[in-house]
């Protein structure tokens, strides 16, 4: 609850349009229980998704602080480049390893 609550900051650095700060915010709080089990099912599939998540984090919070320096805010096409690019690096690495474990082991 404390996290979707949390994220109405976020939300506001991307839009000031009301309805849609609302909605993400109930939407975040309906889908939080659902959304952990299925990342906590995946950590253990995916051993290096934590460290991908973790890194998404970091750029989350560059990207706020870049936002409010004369360096402006990043492009769109930018940001999403990064998360996917993040996320198939990471599970690709826990592919990659826990196949090399299996072929060794």
């Amino acid at each position: 609850m404390v996290f979707a609550i949390d994220s109405v900051a976020a939300i506001l650095a991307i839009t000031t349009n009301t309805f849609l700060v609302w909605t993400a915010t109930a939407f975040a709080v309906l889908g939080l229980r659902s959304l952990y089990f299925c990342l906590a099912g995946l950590l253990r599939h995916f051993g290096y998704l934590r460290y991908g998540l973790a890194l998404l984090l970091a750029f989350a919070g560059l990207k706020l602080i870049l936002a409010e320096t004369p360096v402006g805010k990043l492009p769109v096409w930018l940001t999403l480049a990064v998360v996917v690019l993040t996320l198939v690096v990471a599970i690709g690495a826990s592919v990659l390893v826990a196949r090399r474990r299996r072929t060794a082991g």
